[in-house]
């Protein structure tokens, strides 16, 4: 049985992510309004992800201090309010400081995280963390059509006022749903826990053969992907002619792909496979869908592989951190598990602009190849990953 106190955080989850996902089909489109380019407009991915680092150390300490619930309702209202900002902002570099901020009151998902620590049993800890990834991905379905839809052909700007409008809208609702039906499971604490020791976190890590594999592939896979993303809308623009609603709806494929994996095939095959061997397919499959995207080049077959990139996305990654933190032990969470979260935020904060370089630069098709090969430079540390983790197969 489900515990109610965490369906009701799932909807939260999923009202933020929807608000969240919609307006990534809008930002390749969006951009260009204000006269960016290829790197201005992964900038704008980037952005968020900048203040999304800061965020998730700030509000993480603040709901130990003040409550979960407290933080949400804060963070939220924050949120509806610079998606009303992004919508209006006069100059592309206004559009980007704004993306920050919603980025920093977007910097929550630890917060959740914790709830659901707090709400769940030990025992239960794997089911509740796998409910969370589907409230995401289910988020990260609806968001990006809802998106496309109002924003239609995304020939002015004022054409996007309504999309992010309903961002701001998702985002208030989740405000006042965390207002009305959320409550804290744990009294708040009263003070902050302290930040987490990165120095420690990083001489631990580099003795750790196991750890620092995880490390490494996790950086490496996850700044693909969020490049991947970033380019996405410009490459299907300028080979298919795709609009802001045509972007809309190939993210569903994003959405449903990552969903599909969380929802029913993650745990089983983790409990079959092991980590080392789900995390490496993960790692092939990101890469194959990375080179046949500019081989195929068909528009169906573009928003289809988006799914797979998804898929295997959502195989490598939520293992690897499972792994990570399974590994580390008691008194290093903190810090290993900051660390781990500052790296990977580090990843999707400075590769999106260094790809749009290279699309702009060498070619529109560059980046998937680059990411490819990103990728596949990461895949020795992964099959080491099958020997130090030493789970076999269990039989048919």
């Amino acid at each position: 049985m489900i515990d109610r106190r965490m369906l009701l955080l799932m909807f939260a989850v999923f009202i933020n992510i929807a608000g969240f996902s919609l307006i990534l089909p809008l930002l390749p489109f969006y951009g260009p309004m204000f006269g960016a380019g290829p790197f201005e407009v992964a900038v704008l991915f980037a952005a968020y992800s900048l203040g999304n680092v800061f965020g998730e150390i700030y509000w993480g300490r603040q709901s130990d201090r003040h409550g979960r619930r407290a933080v949400l309702i804060w963070t939220t209202a924050g949120a509806a309010l610079t998606y009303v900002g992004f919508a209006f902002a006069p100059t592309l570099w206004l559009a980007v400081a704004i993306r920050v901020v919603n980025g920093f009151f977007g910097g929550t998902l630890s917060v959740a995280q914790g709830f659901l620590a707090d709400a769940s049993p030990p025992e239960k800890r794997a089911k509740a963390m796998g409910l969370f990834g589907s409230a995401f991905s289910l988020g990260f379905i609806c968001g990006p059509v809802i998106g496309g839809l109002f924003a239609g052909s995304g020939s002015t700007l004022s054409a996007f006022h309504a999309p992010i409008l309903i961002a701001a809208g998702l985002s208030a609702l989740a405000c006042f749903w965390s207002v009305t039906a959320l409550r804290d499971v744990v009294p708040p604490a009263g003070k902050a826990r302290p930040l987490p020791k990165y120095s420690e976190g990083i001489a631990f890590v580099s003795r750790s053969p196991l750890l620092l594999r995880l490390f490494v592939v996790s950086l490496v896979g996850i700044s693909a992907f969020a490049s991947m993303e970033a380019v996405y809308g410009l490459w299907s623009k300028a080979n298919f002619g795709w609009s802001a609603r045509d972007l809309g709806f190939a993210f569903l494929a994003i959405g449903a792909g990552g969903f599909i994996v969380q929802l029913f095939l993650l745990q089983p095959l983790v409990t079959r496979f092991g980590e080392g061997r789900i995390i490496t397919a993960g790692l092939f499959v990101l890469a194959l869908s990375m080179v046949l995207q500019p081989v195929l080049r068909d528009p169906w077959i573009a928003a289809a592989l988006m799914g797979t990139l998804m898929m295997g996305h959502s195989l490598a990654f939520p293992t690897a951190g499972a792994l990570t933190s399974k590994t580390a032990p008691v008194e290093r969470q903190g810090s290993i598990m900051g660390l781990l979260m500052a790296q990977n935020a580090g990843g999707r904060i400075v590769a999106p602009p260094l790809f749009g370089l290279v699309y702009e630069q060498l070619g529109h098709d560059t980046p998937w190849y680059a990411g490819a090969v990103l990728v596949l430079l990461a895949l020795p540390a992964a099959l080491q990953l099958i020997r130090l983790t030493r789970k076999p197969a269990m039989p048919a």
